[in-house]
């Protein structure tokens, strides 16, 4: 696998959860502009240009965050309602190759650090986009609990 020399571009999502009236849970997700690092577009908008990068990170984190609650289940883990992933893809450059890595965050603010790092790798082998990528692109996974 190629190491990235320099990055180009980077694509970034900020996936939360919201319960609504419980009986189904919403996704939002925002994303950044090119050149742009704070979270400036809610996926729901119409946004002039985004990015490939800015998709893929968008749809790696709707299946990594259900990959989450399904491991969760399985660990038999009470996800906190303040949960979080944010995902941030890079487009870069070795030479005249052009590659892409990404990092993958999962914030669990009140879980204990091993369970969420568990937690994290758990969903992991479960998202079908982190299966893609494994072995492809460099992929580092993080867990936060504050």
């Amino acid at each position: 696998m190629n190491k990235i020399e320099k990055v180009l571009a980077t694509g970034k999502t900020h996936t939360t959860f919201s319960d609504g009236d419980n009986s189904s849970r919403g996704l939002s997700i925002q994303l950044s502009s090119p050149g742009n690092p704070r979270l400036a577009h809610e996926f729901a908008a119409i946004v002039p240009h985004p990015t490939a990068e800015q998709f893929f990170a968008g749809a790696w984190s709707a299946c990594y965050t259900a990959a989450v609650e399904l491991a969760a289940k399985n660990m038999k883990v009470t996800l906190p309602p303040n949960l979080a992933i944010d995902i941030e893809v890079d487009l870069g450059q070795t030479g005249p190759a052009y590659f892409l890595q990404a990092r993958l965050t999962l914030r669990v603010p009140g879980l204990t650090q091993d369970v969420a790092t568990e937690l994290a790798h758990a969903a992991d082998q479960i998202c079908p986009y982190s299966k893609a990528t494994r072995g492809n692109i460099d992929v580092v996974i993080n867990a936060l609990t504050a």
